[in-house]
């Protein structure tokens, strides 16, 4: 549950505390009383709704994955920590960590492949990779509750395809721009005739 939480709130923090919160008020077991609270549902409903927003919109939803650095692994390792329960203060500490850093590594997925997208032209692959990241998040969250161990396989997966990805992107990126480059200074010498 800790990574598969973590893993989720890397994607879209806001997100797995609303699904956490309104499971929990169903009364799903081993769910933090906390994360049920309306206070609480509220303002992640709220954040959620800027965010849902946000990330349909090319470069805003860079800005925003920009300034959810530091946001999305925190709340991964609240939520891990909520989610130990009566663990001693070392396992506590290792459930924040694992929960932290896979919401960190996630986190830099989503974000690195978003900024691919936004080189496409149309707008259109923003709210299809936006709507995708949200079911994604919301099925693993509710295959965590109910099978907590094919919710990290599941995550495990999707973040080794995710870093892969990103990999390959960078990669034909890498090889766009110097093409791009290159074109550049072929059309600078062609200007400037014989020697």
């Amino acid at each position: 549950m800790v990574v598969s939480s973590g893993w989720a709130s890397g994607v879209n923090a806001y997100l797995v505390v609303l699904v956490l919160g309104i499971a929990g008020r169903a009364g799903v077991d081993g769910i933090p009383q906390v994360l049920g609270r309306t206070d609480v549902l509220v303002v992640a409903a709220v954040l959620y709704g800027m965010e849902f927003v946000a990330d349909k919109i090319p470069y805003v939803d860079s800005t925003w994955d920009a300034v959810s650095t530091a946001i999305r692994p925190t709340v991964g390792a609240v939520v891990a920590v909520l989610l130990s329960g009566d663990a001693d203060t070392l396992e506590q500490a290792v459930y924040a960590v694992l929960g932290g850093g896979t919401a960190l590594a996630s986190h830099s997925v989503k974000a690195g492949i978003r900024l691919a997208v936004n080189t496409s032209p149309e707008p259109a692959s923003n709210t299809v990779a936006s709507v995708l990241e949200d079911l994604a998040v919301i099925g693993v969250l509710l295959l965590a509750v109910a099978h907590p161990w094919l919710a990290l396989a599941v995550c495990l997966v999707l973040l080794v395809a995710g870093v892969s990805l990103v990999v390959f992107l960078v990669g034909r990126v890498r090889r766009g721009w110097r093409r791009w480059r290159g074109r550049g200074a072929k059309s600078v010498a062609d200007r400037a005739g014989p020697s």
